[in-house]
């Protein structure tokens, strides 16, 4: 016998119905839109790509997201909001969408050879945090490696730990970690920084912060029971190695928007991120709606990509009430 989620597969690959939203990517932007267009009555299909459920899926304990006081694991999380889309008529599959035509309507989103039809398409495929190609980042991520240091920094009251990178991002992410940990290093692998100076100033001048240059990490001690004890350093001036003793590294150097499937099909800014108009989720295509961390390359929370996934939602059904 066939489940349920398999027979809808099947439907959707030879139904050529015209939907009213799909929603390509998840995560909180994504399955949010996806909840406020099924209270709408809008059916959405939502295409949750090669991680469901986005970043939150590599993050254990969420506590700044208001309704969990005594927090909640990212990926619990997510199976909420997925439910919750689902209760009110999304229909969410893991597929991962590999083009689009956004040149007539209605739109065209494909996954391989299958083609899908729709008056509005929400894209909400996020940002992926820079990595380091490390072995032990997908063991430790979550358990002493973090990406985020506003989500993650109260976790490491009093500890030592490290921030890897040279720019803005890793200036700021080491000042805000002061406010946690007894002592925040930088690892930077060449002496000159891309950092502004009054950011590099700001972190420089700070006596919780200390500043390592020649420096790029070679590897990462610890266990996900234990958490990270120390890491190995190589020095890229004398090729020596030497080991460092901290409880926690913070990846300071950047992110990529997942924005390589819109490339010359929707206006992006220099960085790669959609551009949306100002307070709203609209593109330059009618129809076509940003939301979450692909569009917002500043404050990259969960609670702020759920609120713009909401924008998006009720734009895309507000368009859909004008063409008719």
């Amino acid at each position: 016998m066939l489940t349920k989620s398999l027979v809808n597969n099947i439907n959707l690959m030879t139904d050529k119905t015209i939907h009213n939203t799909i929603i390509i990517g998840s995560g909180p932007a994504g399955l949010t839109a996806a909840i406020y267009a099924g209270r709408a009555n809008l059916k959405p299909i939502v295409f949750e790509g090669n991680q469901p459920g986005g970043q939150l899926t590599i993050t254990t304990d969420v506590e700044n997201f208001p309704g969990f006081p005594n927090g909640v694991m990212g990926p619990e999380m997510m199976d909420l909001f997925r439910d919750q889309a689902k209760r009110f008529g999304a229909e969410c599959f893991f597929k991962h969408v590999t083009k689009v035509d956004f040149s007539s309507k209605p739109y065209k989103v494909y996954v391989g050879d299958e083609e899908f039809l729709s008056e509005t398409v929400i894209i909400s495929t996020g940002a992926s945090a820079r990595m380091l190609g490390l072995k032990e980042e997908e063991e430790l991520m979550g358990y002493g490696i973090s990406t985020c240091a506003t989500c993650d920094g109260y976790f490491f009251k009093d500890k030592n730990i490290v921030v890897v990178g040279g720019g803005d991002s890793a200036m700021e992410e080491a000042s805000f970690l002061t406010k946690f940990a007894k002592k925040v290093t930088i690892i930077h692998r060449r002496e000159v920084f891309k950092a502004s100076k009054i950011m590099f100033d700001r972190a420089k001048n700070n006596p919780l912060i200390d500043i390592m240059v020649n420096k790029s990490i070679d590897s990462i001690i610890g266990s996900q029971k234990e958490g990270v004890s120390s890491i190995v350093l190589n020095d890229t001036v004398s090729g020596e190695k030497t080991t460092f003793e901290c409880e926690g590294v913070f990846y300071g150097i950047g992110h990529n928007p997942n924005t390589n499937l819109f490339d010359r099909v929707i206006d992006l800014d220099d960085n790669g991120y959609i551009i949306t108009k100002p307070d709203s989720s609209l593109t330059n295509i009618p129809g076509v709606f940003a939301c979450g961390d692909v569009q917002d390359d500043h404050y990259r929370q969960a609670i702020t990509a759920a609120g713009s996934g909401c924008m998006a939602a009720i734009d895309a059904e507000k368009y859909l009430e004008d063409i008719e």
